[in-house]
């Protein structure tokens, strides 16, 4: 029993990689991963493809690493004021939904779901839904 678990685990494991890869963000690599490893080994796939969707998602970010110096560079050329905010910058701050001016991310990021605002000087995404910081672009 265990030595089948673990061959599915290592097998969902190497098979998911590439998808885990293309994910955008924790929760997409999370979703993403999950569902190619159920296809892939059945629950067992599940859990590892998950766990390494969300693990690869995290260190891509919502933007791919060769997208954020770019992004950036798109930002600060607009000269968008920023916006003052009492709290700490980071990911998973949740922002008012008023007195911030929201944008959205040219179609050629990717990155549909999401609006970007520069608060104290950094430019960060936010999801429109929850006004919640998912990534700051540095």
């Amino acid at each position: 029993m265990k030595r089948s678990f673990l061959l599915a685990a290592a097998f969902a494991t190497v098979a998911l990689l590439p998808a885990a890869a293309a994910a955008q963000g924790v929760p997409g690599g999370i979703e993403r991963g999950s569902r190619e490893g159920e296809r892939a080994a059945g629950p067992v796939g599940a859990i590892v493809g998950g766990t390494i969707g969300g693990v690869v998602g995290g260190v891509n970010g919502v933007l791919g690493i060769d997208q954020r110096p770019r992004f950036h560079s798109y930002v600060v050329e607009r000269h968008h004021p920023s916006y003052t905010y009492g709290g700490e910058v980071r990911v998973g701050a949740d922002l008012p939904g008023d007195g911030v001016t929201y944008y959205d991310v040219p179609p050629e990021y990717g990155t549909h779901d999401y609006r970007y605002t520069v608060v104290n000087g950094r430019t960060v995404l936010v999801d429109p839904r929850t006004h919640r910081i998912v990534e700051i672009v540095e």
